[in-house]
């Protein structure tokens, strides 16, 4: 599990008192007074100096007091510290990670196994599983072939990587006969095969940035051609399969109409999510944004934990769970994390 830089240490009386208040809270919701915290702790001391100490933890930025009681509860500080210094993560059972394994079988459709996996972790945590679709590496071209269809479309044949065929119908603004298909074709053929798919798309956009009246009616007409097969529409990669939003309206925190009228907004629109989620590609082991971590004020008061879900050589993409700063993170941790390592083996084409 990755940390975040660590807060200055905390005497141990004060991390002890530190612990229990953030366990209760996240076990009952409620906020936490020095009576209840001193029963909590187990430690020998008087409410009289719990209070001190927690007052002094308040200073700290550790806990607030809500305006309606005399207890605390943590703040977003005080979860990280939790988190990065006093949490103790105990992995799954091998009995665990057997019955989840079963939600896996490999050779199931790749979408499936998307689905499977959100729908997996709403279930086991009680919270919003999220999966991001797996990003597409098509690798380089080896032959392209054009057929004409009707109503104005046209079935394109790819060769990728040697042996892998992908068929896809791409929709025209005019008919094109066989003729006119086989010259777009031999035209592209000796212009991209061999190079990848970013290097052609690369050279796409040079060539519509280009003065058209550069170009031959063929050279233009093959472009405009492979711009419907090989550009990437503005949405695709950017996607993910939720499951479980419902569960966030069970917590009392997030019970505020206008925060879930934010909060699935957001989860319609994608863009917030999708950003905090790509930026847990680049990172191994579990990633854990609490509250504001996120820098998007919409997840403020919520904690999203996400590991990226990877074949033996390439990354995929990133799955998690969205729930309240008060997940039970220590059950939550490995769950993620399991989770991630099977679905990615069961995408895993050479197993």
């Amino acid at each position: 599990m990755s940390r975040k830089p660590a807060d200055p240490i905390l005497e141990e009386r004060a991390q002890q008192l530190l612990k229990a208040l953030v366990q209760r809270y996240i076990r009952e919701g409620q906020p936490t007074g020095s009576r209840t915290l001193t029963r909590e702790s187990g430690l020998n001391l008087s409410p009289a100096t719990v209070r001190n100490i927690m007052a002094d933890l308040e200073d700290a930025g550790y806990l607030r007091s809500p305006h309606t009681s005399a207890g605390r509860v943590p703040t977003d500080r005080g979860y990280r510290f939790f988190v990065d210094s006093l949490l103790t993560v105990n992995p799954l059972r091998e009995r665990e990670i057997e019955q989840l394994r079963i939600h896996f079988d490999r050779g199931r459709n790749p979408e499936v196994l998307i689905d499977s996996a959100s729908n997996l972790l709403s279930w086991l945590t009680q919270l919003a599983g999220v999966v991001t679709i797996p990003r597409r590496h098509m690798g380089s071209v080896r032959q392209l072939g054009f057929l004409p269809l009707s109503e104005r479309r046209v079935l394109a044949i790819l060769v990728v990587n040697e042996r892998e065929v992908q068929n896809r119908v791409l929709h025209t603004d005019r008919d094109y006969s066989g003729t006119e298909l086989e010259h777009i074709s031999n035209y592209l053929n000796a212009e991209f095969v061999g190079k990848d798919i970013e290097q052609i798309r690369a050279a796409l956009l040079d060539a519509m940035n280009n003065d058209r009246k550069e170009m031959t009616e063929l050279m233009s007409v093959a472009i405009e051609v492979a711009r419907r097969l090989f550009t990437r529409p503005e949405d695709e990669d950017d996607d993910y399969v939720m499951a479980g939003e419902t569960n966030l309206m069970t917590f009392a925190e997030l019970s505020n109409i206008e925060k879930l009228k934010q909060l699935f907004e957001a989860f319609n629109q994608k863009r917030e999510i999708i950003h905090l989620l790509d930026r847990c590609l680049t990172a191994d082991g579990v990633q854990i944004f609490i509250g504001q971590e996120s820098g998007y004020e919409v997840f403020d008061g919520l904690s999203l934990v996400t590991s990226r879900y990877q074949t033996d050589d390439e990354v995929l993409g990133v799955l998690g769970v969205i729930g309240p700063t008060r997940i039970p993170y220590d059950r939550i941790i490995p769950i993620v994390d399991v989770t991630a390592k099977l679905l990615g083996h069961a995408l895993n084409p050479q197993h």
